[in-house]
């Protein structure tokens, strides 16, 4: 990837502005950076994503690449962000011969910032199943707190969703953004543009956001087998993680989680104690 022109034009995740509280009293708050990035593909307009600008460059990269509009990885010549202008160029060897008629077929999807999906993208990715990874329950919890040491820019301003490659129980990798989509997609443009490191090994992808049909087909795509949220999901996300063999844990907060798909593959060793009041489901 030498031959690859890449910017650097990083830009901090939050800003001061001043407020009034309660009390009346003027004071200084964190609150989330909102830019516009319109995306440009060999010249041809793209999308406009609006996100924190902190790592502008994966951002791009991830979403072409999960929109299925950059081939593969060495079909990159150069990504040039330029917050003057609001703009991403991005040149390619190659783009689809269909983009035109890609670019007519958008669907909105249900993703906080309205994340796109192009049209015939799921009959286009020939995806096979993905990794059937196993995951202790004990894991799972220690990946939990282990994930409590990132957040920084929610923990500071809010209104942002975080997600993480995960290995087991270590975090990879972390991004913040105001949407999840965004947050996926930069996750995915750092693994391209760094292949070969610790984000190529990850095994769990873990989102503050929904499951949905969008977050399970992005994952696939990463070749990650294991899908945790601290949210739930929703029918389109589930049908897809079942065809592409993605195991999702939903609602995994402190010792409490939903999984879904995870036959075989979820390995209860550390099992809480009920509470009382706590309702006992029959086997299935």
């Amino acid at each position: 990837m030498c031959s690859l022109r890449l910017s650097h034009a990083r830009l901090p995740a939050t800003l001061e502005i001043d407020i009034h509280d309660e009390f009346g009293d003027v004071r200084r708050q964190a609150i989330s950076a909102e830019r516009a990035l319109t995306v440009y593909l060999n010249k041809r307009e793209i999308v406009t994503l609006m996100t924190l600008g902190a790592d502008p460059e994966a951002l791009v990269v991830g979403y072409l690449r999960n929109q299925g509009l950059v081939p593969s990885r060495g079909d990159l010549e150069a990504v040039h962000v330029d917050w003057d202008v609001e703009a991403a160029a991005v040149v390619s060897r190659r783009a689809p011969d269909d983009l035109e008629e890609r670019l007519g077929q958008r669907t909105v999807t249900t993703g906080c910032g309205q994340g796109t999906v192009f049209g015939r993208l799921l009959d286009a990715v020939g995806l096979e199943p993905v990794p059937s990874t196993t995951l202790a329950q004990s894991t799972l919890y220690a990946l939990l707190e282990n994930l409590g040491a990132y957040n920084e820019t929610y923990k500071s301003a809010g209104a942002v969703h975080g997600c993480a490659l995960c290995r087991q129980d270590q975090v990879l990798d972390f991004v913040e953004d105001v949407g999840r989509h965004n947050a996926v997609d930069t996750l995915a443009g750092r693994q391209w543009l760094e292949e070969g490191g610790d984000a190529m090994s990850a095994d769990i992808f873990y989102t503050t956001g929904r499951l949905t049909s969008e977050m399970v087909l992005k994952v696939a795509q990463m070749r990650i087998g294991i899908l945790v949220s601290r949210s739930g999901v929703t029918q389109k996300g589930v049908e897809l993680a079942e065809r592409f063999g993605v195991m999702l844990i939903a609602r995994a907060k402190g010792r409490h989680f939903q999984a879904v798909h995870s036959q075989q593959r979820l390995i209860y060793d550390a099992i809480p104690p009920r509470r009382a009041g706590d309702r006992k489901a029959s086997k299935i």
